[in-house]
């Protein structure tokens, strides 16, 4: 989804002990715009996590509980679900085809959602998908 497709803008809050380090982690990158991500059914009221940004195309974000989506695209969210680094979305069908998720319960895992996310910036920030996917296919072996 858009930045101007999200509702209105909203300072990010802080996550828990756990997650608060790939926020932080994520936020440090150039470019990166941090906001509130709502609660999908109560947009402008509860606060559900934060959302990230590069310009106007959506990086993921962090739900409060952990669960971290990426917004990747077709052939970046098949080589992660592939090589057992994410899980597809889901929810959401056709229209996140693409998107990925991952669970954080431990600092390893947080440790892998920062990985995961840096992948989907490095491909917004122009770096060949072809080359991302290479990486991970690289990875299984």
């Amino acid at each position: 989804m858009k930045l101007s497709e999200k509702g209105p803008l909203a300072v990010a809050q802080a996550l828990s002990t756990l997650l608060e380090p790939v926020s932080q982690a994520v936020q440090g990158w150039a470019g990166v715009i941090a906001a509130a991500h709502w609660d999908l059914f109560r947009v402008g009221e509860v606060v559900d996590g934060i959302d990230f940004y590069v310009g106007e195309e959506e990086l993921g974000h962090i739900h409060l509980n952990g669960e971290v989506h990426l917004a990747t695209s077709a052939a970046l969210g098949q080589a992660l679900v592939a090589g057992g680094l994410a899980r597809p979305l889901r929810w959401g069908g056709a229209a996140y085809r693409g998107w990925t998720e991952f669970s954080v319960g431990t600092t390893a895992d947080a440790a892998h959602a920062t990985w995961l996310l840096e992948r989907n910036y490095q491909r917004l920030r122009g770096r060949a998908e072809a080359e991302l996917v290479a990486e991970i296919v690289a990875l299984q072996y």
